[in-house]
């Protein structure tokens, strides 16, 4: 994620894919609950924050424990075993959080999931974005996805730690295929690169950097673990309370994002 929140004046199609991955809402395709028939390793979906997390755990009936001293959301899934976490946002946490699940869960396969940032006004907000390459911006290191099915994946996603609203800098990015920002997926993928683990990325638009919702008093509105930070969003509508509608908009296009990247994610399981 870069910016955070927005939501959706027409419905989000997808960047590089269909906007429903296999089936609506996996319409009878997906047996939850039900135990592996074979000893293989789990499918893990990592976000960055508990919102990320929420439609997974709903719609999957995961439910909270630990393995190996790693609090996780478990469960099955058309037979297979799974793990959700909340790593916290930005590199350092992706990191730290994805190195302690991969050193204690047995892990087949990373589905990173979650919103992301768009470059331009013309994404509608709840677009499903699969990208060719996803770029660390600090290192240059590149990466690219596992795909999935046959569904095609375009343009680069952008991986910073920055707030990245700047015309100028989105234009530039533009002219190099970037199609999305976020603040996870190139430091995931290269955990897992180097670990040898297959991983996905399923992320939906929540916002557009270019068009001002976004700055860094907004920004600033969560924490770095992904919760609300509350003394903050108290005092922004203190300061702005013609802004209370524009900050429930916000949330509802996080909301809309978050669920369609989950059940992408979801439904991109039947096919590993």
């Amino acid at each position: 994620m870069v910016s955070q929140p927005r939501r959706s004046r027409g419905e989000g199609e997808a960047v590089g894919a269909a906007s429903e991955f296999p089936p609506r809402h996996l319409a009878g395709t997906t047996r939850i609950g039900q135990a592996a028939a074979v000893d293989t390793g789990h499918l893990a979906f990592v976000c960055a924050m508990p919102m990320e997390l929420g439609p997974l755990a709903r719609e999957l009936q995961l439910v909270e424990t630990e393995i190996g001293g790693v609090a996780v959301h478990a469960g099955s899934l058309e037979g297979r075993r799974v793990v959700a976490v909340v790593t916290g946002m930005g590199t350092a946490l992706a990191r730290a959080g994805v190195e302690r699940l991969l050193d204690a869960v047995q892990v087949d396969h990373v589905l990173v999931v979650g919103i992301t940032g768009a470059l331009e006004n013309e994404t509608p907000i709840g677009t499903l974005v699969l990208p060719d390459l996803v770029v660390d911006s600090t290192t240059g290191r590149e990466h690219r996805p596992t795909r999935v099915g046959d569904a095609e994946h375009r343009g680069t996603m952008w991986t910073t730690d920055r707030l990245t609203t700047e015309l100028e800098e989105l234009a530039e990015l533009r002219a190099r295929g970037v199609v999305a920002l976020d603040m996870e997926t190139a430091t995931i993928a290269h955990v897992c690169d180097a670990r040898g683990v297959a991983w996905s990325v399923f992320r939906a638009v929540s916002d557009r950097a270019c068009d001002g919702t976004v700055d860094v008093e907004v920004f600033e509105l969560s924490n770095q673990d992904g919760t609300p930070n509350h003394a903050a969003i108290a005092a922004y509508v203190e300061r702005y309370p013609e802004r209370i509608s524009q900050l429930a908009q916000m949330a509802e296009d996080s909301t809309l994002a978050t669920e369609r990247a989950a059940a992408a994610a979801i439904g991109a399981c039947a096919l590993l």
